[in-house]
């Protein structure tokens, strides 16, 4: 974490990782060029706190909010995502996408079926638009995914991680740049059949998280390294019981 967030700094971002959701409302609605926050990590509407879910601030050099992505944590033992992208798809259809989220379903994935267990969702990724040799030109949504899964696997080490991403961002190999081994076409379809967003889901299981982590993570010499993050302290305790260096 330590080195991703130095590779961060020296493109102009300073990263905070926070598990106070009430917080994150608040960043968040400083953004009036974006939507609502999303229901599934929005304290007003669902319960969420340090025990089920974390997310990763970035600033500008000016103290401007320029990154979010925020990730909870779910039980899905004994069913599958399937069954709860059913009963709790209000929570992740796109505000005003539909003319009746009563009556709009998730489907294509086969994934659906076969993802259970302590499963991480990964959702409100933004990265503001910033030209040539802003932030995105120079490669950070690698860097600030990896983070989440980092911050993730030494949290909970989940069965599986997924992720929703926009038709249009998947076709440019989203999957890739977001560090997920698996991409799958899906759609929400509306009261009359209707496509009303094309979402595409991007996912791996914990062997191929590890995989994915262990080829690129630096060895740790030791947990005495301060990071240049700010993260809460339930954070930081989950980081060093795996090693990672973390600052309280």
């Amino acid at each position: 974490m330590s080195r991703i967030a130095r590779d961060l700094e020296e493109t102009g971002i300073r990263i905070e990782i926070g598990d106070d959701f009430a917080k994150y409302r608040a960043y968040r609605s400083k953004l009036s060029d974006r939507g609502p926050i999303y229901p599934m990590f929005d304290v007003a509407a669902s319960y969420i706190d340090q025990t089920n879910g974390f997310w990763i601030c970035g600033f500008n050099e000016d103290g401007d909010l320029i990154h979010t992505q925020a990730v909870r944590l779910l039980d899905l033992s004994g069913t599958s995502l399937n069954t709860h992208l059913v009963c709790h798809r209000h929570k992740y259809i796109t505000p005003d996408s539909t003319p009746d989220p009563d009556q709009t379903f998730y489907s294509g994935p086969n994934a659906l079926d076969f993802i259970t267990g302590q499963v991480c969702y990964q959702g409100e990724f933004w990265l503001r638009a910033q030209g040539l040799g802003g932030a995105r030109s120079q490669g950070v949504t690698t860097l600030l995914s990896r983070l989440m899964l980092e911050v993730a696997v030494a949290a909970w080490n989940p069965s599986y991680v997924f992720a929703l991403v926009p038709q249009r961002v998947a076709a440019k190999g989203a999957h890739l740049r977001y560090c997920f081994n698996h991409c799958e076409p899906g759609r929400w379809i509306g009261p009359d059949q209707q496509v009303t967003e094309e979402d595409y889901l991007i996912w791996m299981e914990a062997s191929e998280l590890a995989r994915t982590l262990s080829k690129t993570r630096p060895a740790v010499q030791g947990a005495t390294v301060a990071a240049m993050t700010t993260m809460p302290a339930s954070l930081a305790r989950a980081a060093l019981r795996v090693g990672v260096p973390a600052n309280g």
